[in-house]
């Protein structure tokens, strides 16, 4: 061999060698950074021989997982759920038909027995020959993201929902579905509470079935009692892994059900700083209840808390509407029946009471005093008669059945009290005076609305008014524009006109001042009636046309008298143009503020402004309360 070719080979060699080092630096360079990646990867890593053993398993596995690679190394993790394992073979046979698997999503056991959901991604791997050896897998742990979204479309629907339900009941049925779709258990419970007893009921029970959910809803129990009663005590979440270990779990209730509790987890439903019930789940599907299912269980609560307490405020409010609607029908019943049988013995009395008279007349027993007597007992006879009249018109409807039975009675009996009457008396057109009497008493009677100008009728009726608060020492300021024509019964406008200005004459001490105002508003008439007096505060204010009502308590009046101070009423002026409004097409409004001196219903008014400290001149308690009343009639179309 010549020189050079030795040469030559010995370079060949050593650039050979040179090649080789370059390549096992380049190797274990790209091992190195392969190791620092697999080191540093987020995901779960998960190498293993084509006979299940563990080759490798990065830190993130170890993390995740809970698995060393020195307690796996060359053994098999069991780690596929039962459920799981007919899909696992699935997932292999893809493996090995595609070379590679993406987005496998399934589930995987942690070391301490969690469950996960898992999206796999993986390729076979293979040796120097080109074989087959081995295969790598990603493990993605999506369980979180599964969970946020799951819980994200259940709350969607929560919302989406509330608005539809007005019934406590159809509402916590569908939360309570969504519960256990969202936790994934055999049962879940909504326990309310019974504050008035102190105890906790089922409200709600989703379960096997309907004769099963019916068994829980029979059972009360303490509220202090058993897993759910010191979740409501204490106010904070609780997971029971095993309830056989657990000393203070109630019994009771698997006892009386067909429910086999193993483990349990429950959260208080709060209100603010109130709570107002429980959610229990029991019996997870798979795997144990964790801090996951806590945050997931706490946020729907937190989501439901004030729906349920505004339905069931809802549901109450119409429980107690309808029981007021039915006593208030009663109510009308009762009244409707006493203001008939009023009548009819109140027409007698007053009958009588002219009898008595002309026979004392006839006897020659008259004389003042006994007249004075007879009068007064006239006067407050037909004062019932009036209340009588009123409350028909607030119960806008009459029972004239009197009214019929006397006048079909009398048509019978005709002849037989024809004759019975010739026999006692000379007066032959009694009988017509019978029926005439009948016809007063009980018959319909038929109002008449006509067109008049209101500016002249108002004026006219507070000069026939005035005889009667002329004693009153209040100022009367009268402003009375000319006013369009309105169409109204005369018989009404009089009981309008009369009991406003009575009313505002009542509420108003001496000294001060009442303002009646005509004016036309869009041709519209408007009256205007205000005083400068008490006032009513804003809780008796709302209440006046919805009740029988009279603003001052009974005990405050110091006087019968019409017009006087105080005088009190019997609560029904205000009440009756409210109807008489409905009826006849006009609108009626108050303004009203409470006198400063006398903020409280229960305070007292002296009843003049020289005897209140509190006022030292009238304008003093003019700019101090008063009430305005307005009444809008329409106008009459030419």
């Amino acid at each position: 061999m010549k020189l050079t070719d030795k040469q030559s080979a010995i370079e060949d060699a050593q650039n050979s060698e040179k090649t080789t080092k370059l390549l096992y630096q380049e190797s274990r360079l790209a091992q190195k950074r392969l190791n620092t990646l697999l080191k540093f990867l987020p995901d779960p890593v998960f190498v293993f021989t084509f006979n299940n053993t563990v080759e490798y398993i990065n830190p993130a596995f170890e993390r995740i997982f809970g698995w060393t690679l020195k307690e796996v190394k060359g053994k098999n993790i069991k780690f596929i759920p039962a459920h799981m394992e007919n899909q696992a073979k699935q997932g292999m046979k893809q493996l090995f038909e595609n070379k590679m698997v993406h987005d496998f999503e399934t589930q995987r056991y942690t070391k301490d027995g969690r469950t996960l959901d898992i999206l796999i991604n993986g390729s076979i791997l293979y040796d120097d020959h080109n074989k087959p050896a081995g295969q790598i897998l990603i493990l993605r742990d999506i369980t979180i993201e599964k969970r946020i979204a799951k819980s994200n479309q259940i709350m969607f629907r929560i919302s989406k929902a509330l608005h539809h339900y007005h019934k406590l009941g159809d509402l916590i049925v569908l939360i309570n579905k969504e519960i256990q779709e969202l936790i994934s258990v055999e049962g879940a419970f909504i326990l309310l509470a019974d504050k008035l007893k102190d105890q906790l009921y089922f409200f709600s029970v989703q379960y096997r079935d309907l004769e099963s959910e019916k068994k829980f809803k029979k059972i009360r129990f303490s509220a202090d009692q058993g897993v759910t009663g010191r979740v409501y005590k204490t106010g904070e979440p609780m997971i029971i892994p095993d309830v056989s270990k657990c000393s203070f779990f109630l019994k009771r209730v698997d006892d009386e059900t067909d429910l086999v509790t193993k483990n349990i987890l429950s959260v208080p439903i709060k209100l603010q700083d109130q709570t107002i019930g429980v959610v229990t789940v029991v019996n997870k599907n798979n795997g144990e209840f964790d801090k996951t299912d806590i945050e997931l269980l706490s946020m729907v609560t937190s989501t439901i808390a004030l729906p349920i307490e505004n339905t069931r405020i809802h549901e109450e409010l119409r429980k107690s509407y309808k029981e007021l609607k039915i006593l208030n029908n009663a109510k009308d019943k009762v009244i409707n029946h006493l203001a008939h049988e009023i009548k009819t013995p109140v027409s007698v009395l007053s009958a009588s009471m002219a009898l008595l008279s002309k026979k004392l007349k006839a006897l020659g027993l008259e004389n003042p005093s006994m007249e004075k007597i007879l009068t007064r007992a006239h006067r407050n006879l037909n004062r019932i008669i009036d209340i009588q009249y009123e409350v028909e018109d607030l119960l806008r409807k009459k029972d004239y059945k009197a009214y019929n039975i006397l006048n079909k009675l009398l048509d019978a009996c005709k002849d037989e009290l024809t004759a019975l009457f010739e026999s006692e008396t000379e007066n032959i057109d009694i009988i017509n005076r019978v029926r005439e009497t009948i016809e007063s008493l009980f018959g319909q009677k038929e109002i008449q609305s006509r067109s008049l100008f209101f500016d002249k009728y108002l004026t006219k009726q507070i000069e026939q008014l005035r005889p009667e608060f002329q004693h009153r020492k209040c100022l009367l300021n009268l402003q009375i524009d000319t006013a369009a024509t309105i169409n109204i019964p005369t018989e009404i406008l009089d009981i309008i006109t009369k009991g406003i200005i009575r009313n505002a004459f009542e509420y108003t001490p001496d000294e001060s001042k009442i303002d009646i105002i005509l004016k036309n508003r869009g041709n519209c008439p408007e009256l205007i009636v205000k005083d400068y007096g008490i006032g009513f505060t804003k809780e008796k204010l709302h209440l006046i046309f919805e009740n029988f009502f009279s603003p001052p308590e009974s005990i405050n009046y110091s006087t019968k008298t019409p017009y006087d101070f105080n005088a009190g009423g019997r609560g029904f002026d205000l009440l009756r143009i409210k109807v008489f409004s409905e009826r006849c097409n006009f609108k009626i409004w108050i303004d009203s503020n409470r006198c400063g001196v006398i903020p409280n219903d229960d305070d007292i008014c002296p009843g003049d402004i020289k005897l209140c400290g509190a006022c030292k001149t009238p304008d003093d308690c003019f700019k101090s309360g008063g009430t305005s009343i307005h009444i809008e009639f329409q106008k009459v179309a030419l």
